[in-house]
């Protein structure tokens, strides 16, 4: 009788041998720069408790009227919106470190008064400080990972940056809630802590990558507002993030009429980290050998249909569901749209462009309320249809885009010296 052959085990070399393999593919190949960057954001988002908290603080530490702190949470919201192209712009003037440090080291600074404030005017000014310095180091973050990054391992780099805040602000979460039950007041110095560690980290680890040119005046918003393609891809992105922002302005009164409590939101918003945190590290590396436009317009569309599956729905799994679909679309949208700047910013200009994308995604953010509650007082099938339609109008309108940026792109792989904005 013939006996089969069992299979050869795999030796523990063949098996380190093959995690190796997987580790290079999906994290090997960028530089040292970027893993400062990437291991600073993560502290930065592990101390973000502020702000998930702040209306809590704001009416039980501080006493202040629940309609004094909607005005009080919008004054920061007007701040936020100022944040990016701030930053933008000393990206741009003084150079990535110094504006990514000096954002970092303001923000600390600002939670450490707003954390102290007692008055009305001093909780106010205190507010809108932190909203206009809560951002003021994104375009540097992004201008650093387009300058060190090679173009064609870009995507894959801002999907890791994506992994790493998701990753620092779920624990972030958990971690918040629990020191919030021994005193606000450790939330902010945990929170400006974490500012000052990431800023001065990236300050003594990450070399200046400006190029020499942009301190002597390089153009200005102006010249990015005239660049046609840009303006009309800020355009797209402020469809999606009124979309985007409904699962925290809307969705839980949506779920609320459906007789659902807070902790059922809870829960469904937790679906949306756990895909985000397993999804990214899936796909990551897979994303760079397809276009930008294409994977932004597929992220567009499944977040349509998460939309419209929310708009069937009416109990707690099926919410989930839907919430999972709109995050697979999410990891592919946060994972591209600073990789098509990248691709559509002169270098001498990233910081400035960065904040333009910034600009928009705090547009769309502070439209989302205010759309999403008159859409949901006509009905939650409204709102939630409207969403989907927003979200196909985004995918077709970034899909005739990509030919511009492709276009642009292709001369950023072939030169590396600076290019000057066009207006195609």
């Amino acid at each position: 009788m013939t006996r089969t052959p069992s299979p050869t085990p795999i030796s523990a070399p063949g098996r380190a041998g093959r995690l190796r393999t997987i580790i290079r593919v999906r994290v090997g190949g960028l530089p040292g720069s970027f893993w400062v960057l990437w291991t600073g954001s993560l502290v930065n988002r592990l101390g973000a408790m502020v702000n998930p908290f702040l209306s809590l603080y704001l009416t039980q530490a501080r006493n202040v009227p629940l309609h004094t702190v909607g005005l009080i949470l919008a004054v920061v919201g007007v701040g936020s919106v100022l944040s990016q192209p701030l930053g933008g712009f000393l990206t741009d003037r003084f150079g990535r470190r110094a504006a990514l440090t000096g954002g970092m080291l303001a923000n600390a600074a600002s939670l450490l008064a707003l954390g102290s404030a007692h008055t009305l005017p001093a909780l106010t000014a205190a507010g809108f400080a932190l909203g206009v310095t809560i951002d003021l180091f994104r375009p540097a973050a992004q201008a650093l990972v387009a300058d060190a990054v090679p173009a064609a391992d870009r995507t894959r780099a801002f999907g890791l940056l994506l992994w790493s805040v998701n990753l620092g602000f779920s624990a972030a979460m958990i971690l918040g809630g629990h020191l919030a039950t021994r005193g606000f007041h450790l939330l902010f110095w945990a929170d400006a802590a974490a500012c000052a560690i990431f800023g001065l980290l990236v300050w003594f680890a990450v070399p200046e990558t400006r190029p020499q040119a942009a301190g002597r005046g390089s153009g200005s918003y102006r010249t990015v507002l005239a660049d046609r393609a840009m303006a009309a891809f800020a355009g797209v992105v402020v469809l999606y993030a009124v979309v985007f922002q409904q699962a925290f302005a809307t969705l839980p009164v949506a779920m609320a009429r459906d007789g659902l409590p807070g902790d059922v939101y809870g829960l469904v918003m937790a679906v949306n980290g756990v895909v985000v945190i397993v999804v990214q590290p899936l796909i990551g590396h897979r994303l760079d050998a397809y276009d930008n436009s294409r994977i932004l317009a597929t992220g567009f569309l499944l977040a349509a249909t998460g939309s419209a599956l929310v708009a069937a729905a009416s109990a707690g799994p099926a919410y989930g569901a839907a919430v999972a679909v709109w995050s697979l679309g999410e990891v592919l949208v946060f994972a591209v749209t600073a990789a098509i700047v990248a691709d559509l910013a002169p270098p001498t200009l990233r910081g400035r462009y960065n904040g333009l994308l910034g600009m928009a995604w705090g547009t769309g953010f502070l439209i989302a309320p205010l759309l999403g509650t008159r859409l949901l007082g006509i009905g939650s099938t409204a709102l939630w249809l409207s969403c989907t339609a927003l979200c196909c109008l985004a995918a077709l309108a970034q899909l005739a885009l990509g030919p511009t940026i492709r276009a642009r792109g292709a001369l950023d792989a072939d030169d590396p010296e600076p290019r000057r904005a066009d207006a195609s």
